[in-house]
């Protein structure tokens, strides 16, 4: 759909905007908005009354609020933001902030709310701007964009200064047109946002999809007529009645990586190692690598050889696995990841070992009673203690073959999915910049349209 623009416009004199509707206003934000409300409007309240209480996971990035937490104002109002019905709230901490975390506040308890300390509040001037219209502005591309240049602190501590918010210039409607304004990018942005519900609930059918043929590959196999027989292990069930049952350190090596020593790192033998966060599920990465110290018996035991599995050890994924390709020249690896090398690789290939990993991962075998939220680890002694089924070399082989090709077709529809997502977010950027700063004129178009 295109949209008309206004019939006359002029120099807004702030760079960014350039030019904007001839009648809007060009003001500093804290003209409009008071920032950060004192709490002493509540200091006549019981301390015993009830709000509600939002955490930054309580806050949505496209506004939506979760109500479900409340707390006395005496339990709340010493360490975290105050704020109330119609305040808009902007998270100013990385990457929420960039990620438009924040919302207008209505059906607090009570009317009122706390939350984490890392929101910038802001209550509207009634006869200046409404809340929706302000909370439009927060979430619009330019003012993210431009409040990610004033971002103070390292890594993952930068923040917005509240002085950014409170002397950020833009432009203004006057309030009739907010309203039309509002009205036209809820209905606008809800039907994207509808749109890009359907494509990731396409992408977890996808997910489901992929992983249930893994699952039934690995612990079944390609023959639907293959008598089967119990494996004796209640979360593999029956397998095929020729695979072998037998511990996974019977038919493979684990070698726990090097620990980290940079008392010891001479200078004379560094070597690139891989970490943990390199190594994702099915990709390693080698840009950039650290390096330590890797003398001549240390070479021999931790060096990486093509087709070896490299396994995480523990944190918050024990058993994401990725094969080593010799993706560099010479490489090895550090602790809390596993080295997995077949003892016969004529009985035996790591691709299949691969996609085993992934279903019990998935399956949550590695994980403590099952419990996908337990910070678990997988020792070498316990990984080689697992027992699996594994069928002769010709059927891992195809097995292998045949889950190749099936997840990259999974993969190929999942990136179609994630890119539909991606030109849908774009586009709802596009239309919420447009919108704010008098790029399109949607009077005519709003259920609000100004007689």
């Amino acid at each position: 759909m295109s949209f008309s623009r206004y019939p006359k416009y002029k120099d807004s004199g702030v760079a960014w905007l350039g030019e904007v509707p001839e009648h809007w206003e060009v003001k500093r934000l804290r003209f409009v908005a008071e920032l950060n409300p004192s709490k002493s409007e509540i200091r006549d309240l019981d301390r015993d009354t009830k709000v509600s209480f939002l955490p930054m996971e309580a806050i949505g990035d496209a506004g939506s609020l979760n109500l479900e937490r409340e707390k006395a104002v005496g339990e709340v109002e010493a360490g975290y933001t105050y704020f109330r019905d119609g305040d808009v709230v902007v998270a100013k901490i990385t990457p929420c902030y960039e990620n438009g975390k924040g919302a207008l506040m209505k059906g607090l308890l009570n009317g009122i709310g706390f939350g984490t300390t890392e929101l910038i509040v802001a209550r509207p001037k009634r006869d200046q701007i409404t809340g929706a219209y302000l909370h439009c502005l927060f979430i619009s591309p330019d003012f993210r964009k431009i409040g990610e240049s004033y971002m103070y602190g390292a890594g993952g501590q930068k923040r917005v200064p509240d002085a950014f918010v409170r002397d950020f210039a833009t432009v203004f409607p006057p309030l009739s047109e907010q309203l039309c304004i509002t009205d036209f990018l809820d209905r606008e942005t809800a039907k994207i946002d509808g749109l890009v519900a359907e494509q990731r609930r396409l992408i977890e059918l996808l997910k489901e999809k992929r992983q249930a043929v893994i699952s039934h590959a690995v612990t079944k196999g390609l023959n639907p007529n293959a008598t089967m027989k119990p494996s004796g292990i209640e979360w593999l069930g029956d397998v095929p009645a020729h695979w072998s049952i037998v511990p996974i350190g019977l038919r493979y090596s684990v070698q726990l990586g090097k620990m980290l020593d940079t008392s010891k790192i001479t200078g004379d033998h560094l070597r690139p190692y891989l970490r943990v966060f390199d190594v994702q599920w099915g990709k390693i990465t080698t840009e950039d690598l650290p390096q330590m110290d890797f003398d001549e018996n240390a070479r021999v035991k931790y060096r990486l050889s093509p087709g070896d599995l490299l396994v995480n050890e523990g944190g918050s994924y024990p058993g994401r696995s990725a094969i080593w390709n010799g993706e560099i020249d010479e490489c090895y690896y550090q602790k809390a990841l596993h080295r997995m090398r077949a003892y016969n690789a004529n009985e035996d290939t790591t691709l299949f070992l691969f996609y085993l990993m992934f279903w019990a991962a998935n399956q949550g075998v590695f994980v403590a009673g099952g419990n996908e939220t337990t910070i678990e680890h997988l020792p070498a002694e316990k990984l080689r203690r697992y027992r699996f089924a594994f069928p002769p070399i010709n059927e891992q082989q195809a097995i292998a073959s045949y889950l190749s090709i099936e997840t990259a077709k999974f993969d190929a529809l999942t990136t179609e999915a994630q890119r539909a997502i991606d030109l849908l977010q774009e586009r709802r950027n596009t239309l919420i910049s447009a919108a704010v700063t008098g790029q399109i004129d949607v009077r005519k178009l709003s259920e609000k349209a100004i007689g």
